[in-house]
């Protein structure tokens, strides 16, 4: 890496690709660079000063796991204090454990150096901007001004500060310790950033009877790669539950902000069904609640969250989306079908994957039947998975809006939150633009197989003028 200091201050220029929707992100040395992290700190400390009102922003940093994290933590760091920040590192952890720190240290904002669950050669950035999340316009603007060369110069200071014992105590706060004792959990964070927090979630608990696989932090992943959406990676969870009779088990993405979940028989949870559960708790404790799920999630929850006495709201995909819909309604709790899942009810309301997994725990501890039983019960439905369409970024957009048009005309009964939702008769079909990777993203779900393939069919069809295939 280039000493960062030496790194330029002034009308950097970054690869198109890497400003994204809800982050930074880009493959190391290839789209994504030190010089990269110092203009933006520099860029995000020049715009902290100027919303906080503060001659000296104090923004807090961490960093994930990933072999390329520690010198792009460094450039960022040497950034931010290049546009006077006060900077207050926090170390190796997951991405909850940064947003905490911004509560904790009462701070301007926050910095989470994260590939997330990108491959090992991925790398970018996370932010906040006092307590909302910085994504959207603000990233682009963002970039402007730093490629204009509109920034602060001005004397920072660096200090370091141990996070992560405040943050465990935190996730365990209001929750019953006993309960996580004694249940038999299989933990697997996958040598992703939130190993070592789980680990000491495990300790505080004297949770003798937990299992924990993969808990080292290790950038190149050796065991699976930290994605719980993919079945294969929690085929080891899944035999670990039976081997050791667990009550369920729980994991984790690289950066701990998702959730993934087998049941005591190792079967996967999906995200609906976890949305469902997860919601049931909240209602049980403060009905009338308004509950979020995103575009992608299942009829099936929306219609258990208004028969169990709740509102459902449906919103845009995206974690920043959700969370900045939470705030406007007051929502308690919020899902999304990629597995972020976000309490209000007891916690921040950002997306934390090892408090969501702890309040699964506590819930689960308190039924009267094993959690596969309950699960056979719930309401269910035929579902494609997340169905991905390539398509260049410059593209995405512009083939939704067309086929929209298309459906007006026909007079189609759909939702324009985030993309397109199509209602038919037996189901419905999602078509919407990725915000993080040249793609479209299609899902469809039916009654019964028949309808499904209608509904598969139809978008297929639609896709066609453009020279697009569903996968």
């Amino acid at each position: 890496m280039p000493n960062a200091s030496a790194l330029p201050q002034t009308g950097h220029r970054f690869h198109p690709s890497i400003l994204r929707a809800y982050d930074v992100r880009g493959v190391i040395d290839d789209t994504l660079f030190a010089a990269d992290l110092f203009a933006l700190g520099q860029g995000f400390a020049t715009e902290a000063a100027e919303r906080s009102g503060h001659t000296q922003p104090r923004i807090v940093i961490a960093r994930d796991g990933r072999l390329s994290s520690p010198a792009l933590a460094e450039a960022l760091s040497e950034g931010l204090q290049a546009g006077g920040a006060e900077v207050v590192d926090c170390g190796v952890g997951p991405t909850p454990m940064l947003y905490f720190a911004v509560y904790h240290c009462e701070a301007d904002g926050g910095m989470m150096i994260t590939g997330s669950h990108n491959p090992p050669s991925h790398n970018g950035c996370k932010m906040m901007m006092g307590r909302a999340s910085f994504f959207g316009d603000d990233i682009a603007k963002l970039g402007t001004r730093i490629e204009a060369g509109d920034l602060r110069s001005a004397a920072g200071r660096y200090t370091k500060q141990d996070i992560q014992p405040a943050y465990v105590e935190r996730l365990l706060e209001g929750l019953d310790r006993t309960a996580l004792a004694e249940a038999t959990i299989a933990w697997d964070p996958g040598h992703g950033a939130a190993a070592a927090v789980v680990a000491e979630v495990i300790a505080a608990c004297n949770a003798d009877k937990h299992v924990l696989l993969n808990g080292v932090i290790d950038g190149t992943f050796p065991g699976h790669h930290p994605d719980p959406s993919v079945p294969e990676n929690m085929q080891e969870l899944a035999e670990a539950v039976t081997a050791h009779q667990c009550t369920l088990g729980v994991a984790f993405d690289g950066d701990g902000d998702r959730l993934g979940a087998v049941d005591n028989a190792g079967n996967l949870i999906s995200p609906d069904h976890l949305l469902m559960l997860l919601s049931r708790d909240v209602l049980s404790k403060a009905p009338d609640s308004t509950i979020i799920a995103d575009v992608k999630t299942s009829q099936s929850v929306f219609d258990d969250i208004a028969q169990h006495g709740g509102t459902p709201l449906m919103w845009k995909t995206g974690h920043s989306h959700i969370k900045a819909k939470m705030k406007e309604t007051g929502a308690r709790f919020a899902g999304e079908a990629s597995g972020h899942i976000f309490f209000a009810d007891q916690y921040y309301g950002f997306d934390d994957g090892i408090y969501a997994a702890l309040r699964l725990i506590q819930f689960a501890h308190q039924l009267d039947q094993p959690l596969d039983t309950l699960i056979a019960a719930l309401p269910s439905s035929l579902s494609t998975p997340e169905l991905r369409i390539e398509c260049a970024d410059d593209k995405k957009f512009g083939v939704v809006e067309a086929i929209a048009q298309r459906l007006s005309d026909e007079g189609a009964d759909f939702s324009t939150i985030d993309g397109m939702r199509v209602n038919r008769e037996g189901g419905w079909w999602l078509l919407r633009a990725s915000n993080t990777q040249p793609a479209l993203v299609a899902r469809c779900e039916a009654e019964d197989p028949a309808v499904l393939q209608q509904l598969k069919d139809e978008i297929t069809a639609l896709l066609h003028p453009f020279s697009l295939r569903l996968s």
